[in-house]
């Protein structure tokens, strides 16, 4: 069995191009470089899709899970690479198959994002990924992304 890398979210931060209120991965952890690991956000109610998503009812949005798995997988990609720090890469998204949404995820809640590659073809990824809170699958997806500098 591998040993799991750890990133927090300052080395996060270097691997991936977003900035708050869109970076939705607070820590890393990587089983197999470029191929397998678990993104994990903390969902908190200072988070500013709750005001309109739904007062009264606050839920996160299914398509911002969706992001955070992205996220995940991008940057399970990134940590492939010793050098992350340096490099300028971005991940794009290209295609979104197979989403399911199982259960609301709330204020309170730690969203795991697992994801693992199923495909790769030069500069295009494709994973599969479940959100997770837990223990129970509150999300799914497999999403193809094309890593650019």
């Amino acid at each position: 069995m591998s040993e799991i890398k750890v990133y927090h979210i300052e080395d996060i931060m270097k691997m991936l191009p977003h900035r708050y209120p869109f970076l939705l991965v607070d820590r890393l952890e990587v089983e197999a470089p470029g191929e397998k690991g678990v993104g994990i956000k903390n969902v908190t109610m200072n988070e500013e899709f709750f005001q309109g998503h739904f007062p009264g009812n606050p839920v996160m949005p299914g398509v911002l899970q969706i992001e955070a798995m992205a996220q995940t997988a991008g940057a399970v990609v990134i940590s492939a690479h010793e050098d992350f720090a340096e490099q300028k890469r971005s991940v794009l998204f290209m295609s979104i198959d197979g989403v399911k949404f199982r259960k609301p995820v709330k204020p309170g809640d730690q969203l795991r994002m697992h994801v693992e590659k199923i495909r790769e073809r030069r500069n295009v990824f494709v994973f599969k990924g479940q959100s997770m809170v837990d223990g129970q699958v509150v999300s799914e997806a497999e999403f193809t992304a094309m890593i650019v500098e």
